[in-house]
């Protein structure tokens, strides 16, 4: 059984960088074919797709957050790293990470999902 585990800071200030990690138990990031996501639900919004990086090491970003957002992974230690970058009190949102065979949009049809961190923006 694959399991996901998001860890990071829960309170971030506004301009600073946000840095979760998602780690993989029973499973590799490097198995054919899988994206691994991240995803973010704000209070009263929809679910949002931030981006994911596959089995080969490529990268996918939201438009909307491309140019803040940056995806990493340690094979070595099974685990992906989402930086977010000048944060403001608009990304206080619960992130999670989800493997699945879909990526964007549908990312949250994933197969295993990680149970949801809580991140608050505020000075």
């Amino acid at each position: 059984q694959v399991q996901l585990q998001e860890s990071g800071p829960g309170l971030a200030r506004p301009s600073q960088t946000l840095s979760l990690t998602c780690t993989v138990s029973n499973g590799s990031l490097t198995t054919n074919f899988y994206y691994w996501n991240w995803i973010r639900q704000a209070p009263g919004k929809e679910l949002e797709w931030i981006g994911a990086i596959d089995y080969s090491g490529g990268t996918y970003y939201s438009p909307s957050l491309k140019s803040r957002t940056s995806i990493s992974r340690d094979t070595s230690k099974n685990q992906f790293t989402l930086q977010l970058s000048s944060v403001t009190p608009e990304d206080t949102a619960v992130y999670s990470c989800i493997r699945g065979r879909k990526t964007g949009g549908e990312a949250w049809l994933g197969d295993y999902w990680g149970q949801g961190t809580q991140v608050t923006v505020s000075s």
